[in-house]
């Protein structure tokens, strides 16, 4: 059975992690028989938006306490995650990944990442064990890596750009497929950078968490 960490950044895809994209992942994930443990960051959200009417409230949210929505319950501290006890990682998309785990969304290619995800990742790709992005999440690859990696957000050519400056390849991508850096372990997919429904969604997620799996072999 695969051990495989999901790393969490919210709820809601204005502000946290994108929840199609995050159930998509957990049940795939499920399907294939891994076991799963969800992670988020405890720490206050960059913001908080009213996803009904998609402006931003003077609320306060902690990323873990939204995240465990989605993971009913069933999450632990990033701070304690050890890359030694898992196969494999994936980080959903959602503004939280550009915004919690990042300061992406405000400050691009001079972003600063979250120690705990940098330590994580890092560790992961030291011990060559693969890694899938969803969504706006692969722009983090190159600073998170640190090596020129290949990674797709769709066709979205101004953050495309953005990926490039910081040292990464794009790959433009349609919403169904995905994109496999064999050298790094590294796949990723568009998902609602360019899907319309939650089946298109579905569609690069199930291939990247099955080829996630396999890399892990």
């Amino acid at each position: 059975m695969k051990r495989v960490a999901v790393v969490l950044s919210g709820c809601g895809f204005l502000d946290g992690a994108e929840i199609h994209e995050s159930v998509l992942a957990l049940l795939a994930l499920d399907r294939a028989g891994a076991q799963v443990t969800c992670f988020a960051p405890d720490q206050p959200q960059a913001h908080v938006v009213n996803h009904f009417t998609g402006q931003p409230t003077s609320e306060s949210r902690n990323v873990l306490t939204e995240s465990a929505r989605i993971a009913r319950g069933k999450i632990q501290p990033l701070s304690q995650a050890d890359a030694s006890l898992f196969d494999a990682l994936i980080v959903p998309g959602g503004f939280g990944a550009a915004k919690n785990l990042s300061s992406f969304a405000f400050e691009g290619a001079e972003c600063t990442i979250n120690p705990d995800l940098a330590r994580l990742v890092k560790a992961m790709h030291q011990s060559s064990k693969p890694m899938g992005f969803i969504c706006i999440a692969p722009a983090l690859l190159p600073k998170l890596l640190g090596v020129p990696v290949r990674v797709t957000i769709g066709n979205d050519i101004d953050t495309a750009e953005v990926i490039d400056a910081m040292g990464g390849e794009h790959v433009t991508c349609p919403v169904d497929d995905i994109v496999v850096d064999e050298e790094q372990k590294v796949v990723t997919t568009p998902a609602y950078m360019l899907a319309q429904s939650i089946s298109e969604a579905a569609q690069g997620i199930e291939k990247l968490v099955a080829r996630v799996l396999v890399l892990s072999e």
